[in-house]
Formats: C-alpha cells, structure tokens, sequence
C-alpha cells in the first residue's frame, strides 16, 4: 500500500501550483497524446502500460487526484515534472515539443 504524503515535509500549495503551471495538459489530452505515441507504427504493445511513458503515467495518476490525496510518489513525479519543464523551458521544436508533450507540458498552449 502506498503511504500518504507528510504535508509537513514540503510547502504543497506551492509545488502543487508550480505542477499545475507546468502540465498545461488536462488529462484527456495527455492520455490521448500518450496512447497515440505510445501506438506508434507497430500498434500497441501487449503489456498492460500500452507502451505509455512511465513519467507520463505519473502526470495522469497525480491529475487524477486531489491534493490532500497525494502519497511521496506523487510528490516526486510533481518535483521532477516541475524540474524538467523548467529545465527545458518551452522550445517548439518537433522533437522538444513531443519530449515535453510526454510529461503533459505543450509549449504551444497559451
């Protein structure tokens, strides 16, 4: 079982807010971005994940969710999503726009 995150640890609000700055995806248009990726053009792969991205998962586990609902997994692909958007910043690029796609960031969105 997956333990709940110690809010005491961590400002939330902030890394929430910061998450929800940098997925400017809402989950419908990550998870149809991730299974078209996913299928590409051999089909989908049998194993249970489609082929999906494991950080892309994340994105759609933790948007799934409520804050007070968070456990430290959630916490740490929030980190990471937040580290790597800011780390990439927003280059339009096919292949830049498609990696950062992945983590549910379209540099494109206004």
């Amino acid at each position: 079982m997956t333990e709940a995150f110690d809010t005491e640890d961590l400002d939330i609000d902030t890394l929430w807010e910061e998450f929800h700055r940098a997925v400017n995806m809402n989950s419908a248009e990550l998870r149809s971005f991730l299974l078209a990726d996913a299928s590409h053009e051999e089909g989908f792969p049998p194993d249970p994940d489609m082929g999906i991205d494991e950080l892309g998962r994340g994105v759609l586990h933790v948007l799934n969710k409520r804050k007070h609902d968070l456990t430290n997994e959630d916490v740490e692909v929030m980190r990471q999503i937040v580290d790597f958007v800011g780390t990439m910043g927003d280059k339009t690029d096919d292949d830049s726009r498609r990696v950062l796609m992945l983590v549910g960031h379209d540099p494109l969105k206004g």
